[in-house]
């Protein structure tokens, strides 16, 4: 019976059967549920809303991890190519399960412009992470979305906590507005950058440093650990200029060598005591109810930008409108409110 369950059909299961497996810790059951709330496809959404309305029951109930605190903890990383993003996570990832913990990585990758399926596979970047019982990798495609981050891999979290995972690692393509994105779904946003400065890492610290609860500079051992402390140095200054974004926290800066297993301890209890601080002064559920509330209507934007552009008026009157805005007929105001008067039937 048991090797029956084990190579279960879930798409021709009935649905209670998906999320029994689920929650009790099958992770080809997590992987079919996330499936489901990835597909765009009327029919499995459906069932992915179902799934989700369980888990969401499921999790209000409250779920006894191992040894662990009921509450999860949700991390974003990211960091510019080149920062060992992966390598970290990975390393991370085993020191954790080694303490009792289960960890869930979601990795936001670039998308096949064709298929929309993801690229980089990241379970060939953490191989023995990924052969861990206890740790589940889940490379999501971005599908074109802005930044790589979709209304998926926010429910993702949802169904992985719901299937026993108490850390949720969400690690980010380190490009565009996904780290924003990402901000908004995580308790904690970890900035991971290599031990170098000057132009190399200007597009980085303006903005995502402002947001930045952790910033975590890696490959700090041999000939570049000299260049990890400058850098550990300029940022912990720069840190003390910027306006703090939690008045209960403070932003710090420590050096790790994810490839030599170095400092990874000391950064994991920095996490640790960040999710504590914000625990105890139940700022967590605070802030996760406003990320829900964010969340939402970023869905309601992407979903009345899918239904406008799908609309059969717009869709032939669109390149007509488009070129009149090209060829400064109209203004570029004009032409969107002329759309709108299309969609709107005005």
């Amino acid at each position: 019976m048991s090797n029956q369950r084990r190579f279960i059909r879930y798409s021709e299961a009935p649905l209670d059967v998906l999320y029994n497996d689920m929650i009790t810790g099958k992770r080809s059951a997590l992987a079919h549920a996330i499936t489901l709330v990835e597909s765009t496809k009327a029919e499995k959404r459906n069932l992915s809303e179902a799934i989700l309305s369980k888990t969401l029951k499921h999790l209000r109930g409250g779920i006894t991890y191992p040894n662990k605190s009921t509450v999860s903890f949700r991390i974003g990383l990211t960091g510019p190519p080149g920062a060992g993003k992966s390598t970290l996570i990975e390393t991370l990832g085993k020191y954790l399960t080694s303490l009792g913990h289960r960890v869930a990585v979601l990795a936001v990758d670039p998308s096949s412009a064709k298929t929309g399926g993801s690229l980089l596979g990241d379970r060939t970047r953490m191989t023995e992470l990924s052969r861990d019982e206890n740790a589940y990798i889940r490379p999501s495609p971005s599908s074109g979305t802005l930044g790589g981050v979709t209304r998926s891999t926010n429910e993702a979290i949802i169904l992985c906590e719901g299937a026993g995972y108490n850390i949720i690692l969400v690690e980010t393509m380190g490009v565009g507005q996904s780290e924003f994105a990402v901000k908004d779904m995580v308790d904690m946003f970890v900035l991971i950058i290599p031990p170098a400065g000057g132009d190399e890492l200007q597009g980085i610290k303006k903005g995502i440093v402002e947001v930045a609860d952790f910033i975590i500079v890696n490959k700090a051992d041999g000939e570049l650990e000299a260049p990890a402390r400058k850098i550990q140095a300029e940022y912990t200054s720069a840190l003390k200029l910027l306006h703090r974004h939690h008045p209960l926290w403070n932003p710090v800066v420590q050096r790790v060598s994810a490839l030599k297993n170095i400092g990874l301890e000391k950064a994991w209890e920095t996490m640790e005591h960040y999710h504590e601080i914000m625990i105890n002064a139940h700022e967590l559920e605070k802030v996760r109810r406003e990320q829900y509330r964010v969340w939402m209507w970023n869905h309601i934007r992407d979903n009345i930008m899918d239904r406008f552009r799908k609309h059969s008026k717009i869709h032939s009157n669109v390149e007509i409108i488009e070129n009149q805005v090209m060829n400064e007929i109209i203004t570029p105001g004009m032409g969107a409110d002329r759309l709108m008067q299309i969609f709107s039937g005005d």
